[in-house]
């Protein structure tokens, strides 16, 4: 950023745009209220950018990512700025569209904000589908959920296993039988929704899996399903959730992105750490901790593992082996001490991120 740009900071919304236009020889930025639609804030800024080089900024938020691309698209810079990373004034109790574009557009050119990854369109759409998916199972877990309280409110318990939902299960719900119309229609429908869920879950996953083997998500994906504990779909989703891996200069710097660092309040000779500070990417914690719990088991390399791993670099299956080992170790030397699972977990989630790291960025 040279002293001769203009910066133009906007507060977006669903309808309508705050621009902060703020010259090179000014400390106060004019503001311009828009319409959001992306033609007008086009024009604004062809007019803005006559005879002056022109860079802009917004939070990031629900409005996406489609201004950002328009802008590229003309040649104009944009960064989307981290909204939990903005400096905030302890006492600031007013808040307007106009004064946080005016904000934005001071700390801009001061240097004081955070941009964030802007991912590519396909790496987007993967991104979507993977948190629809989630999303559906959310909704078949309520509907599991509102079946199963419903018999037990009426003393139907299924003891046939201990396993819930298997095949033996669902022929022991669909054989039930109720004496009032009522109760027989209100069972009717929650099996309904539970099938309609279900349903639409398998349709995600099918749709998920045919992303594997697009760009730039595939290298990706071939190279995380050598570790244990990551199949086609976690891999994606660690893919799509992480981009480009090579913007991290470093393993603990990824490790922070994905919130597994623990928080620290210390001061003078005092040292103190609490809980992982969980800022980033939740998804993205969510697969790598579930990833973690595999490692919890002697080093082993399956059938199913041993298939996913078939034509990938031989570097990265030896790297998922060191992993393995290493991770197998570390469980069970946190575990030996006494600490939580939970903790332990974490742990090696952690370091799974490191190992994850490396091997996208070999």
């Amino acid at each position: 950023m040279t002293k001769s740009t203009t910066i133009i900071a906007f507060d977006q919304h669903a309808a309508t745009t705050v621009a902060a236009v703020l010259l090179p020889a000014d400390r106060t930025p004019a503001l311009h209220k828009l319409t959001s639609d992306i033609p007008t804030i086009l024009r604004f800024l062809e007019r803005m950018r006559r005879g002056h080089a022109v860079q802009c900024c917004y939070e990031a938020g629900p409005c996406g990512f489609e201004l950002q691309r328009a802008l590229s698209g003309r040649g104009i810079r944009c960064d989307l700025i981290a909204p939990a990373l903005i400096p905030r004034r302890s006492g600031d109790r007013i808040k307007t569209d106009r004064r946080d574009a005016a904000q934005l557009a001071v700390l801009y050119r001061a240097g004081a904000l955070t941009a964030i990854h802007i991912p590519t369109e396909q790496e987007e759409a993967a991104r979507d589908l993977l948190r629809c998916r989630e999303d559906i199972r959310a909704d078949l877990l309520r509907a599991r959920h509102r079946l199963s309280k419903f018999l037990l409110r009426h003393g139907r318990r299924f003891t046939g296993t201990k396993k819930a939902w298997s095949k033996r299960h669902d022929v022991w719900l669909r054989a039930q039988a109720w004496p009032i119309p009522a109760l027989d229609q209100t069972h009717r429908a929650y099996l309904r929704a539970v099938d309609d869920a279900l349903a639409r879950l398998r349709s995600a996953e099918e749709d998920l899996r045919a992303l594997v083997t697009l760009e730039p998500l595939q290298a990706r994906v071939q190279r995380l399903r050598c570790f244990r504990g990551m199949d086609d779909l976690t891999a994606l989703t660690i893919a799509a959730e992480l981009g480009d891996p090579r913007r991290f200069a470093s393993a603990p710097r990824t490790m922070a992105f994905v919130g597994l660092v623990p928080s620290e309040h210390s001061s003078g000779t005092r040292q103190a750490r609490g809980a992982i500070t969980k800022t980033g990417n939740a998804h993205l914690r969510r697969v790598l901790v579930e990833a973690a719990w595999h490692y919890r088991h002697r080093p082993f390399v399956g059938a199913a593992l041993r298939r996913r791993q078939r034509g990938a670099p031989d570097a990265i299956v030896a790297q998922a082996w060191t992993a393995q080992d290493r991770l197998y170790r570390r469980y069970h030397r946190l575990a030996g001490r006494g600490k939580p699972h939970q903790q332990v977990i974490t742990a090696v989630a952690r370091e799974l991120t490191g190992f994850v790291w490396a091997a996208l960025v070999q």
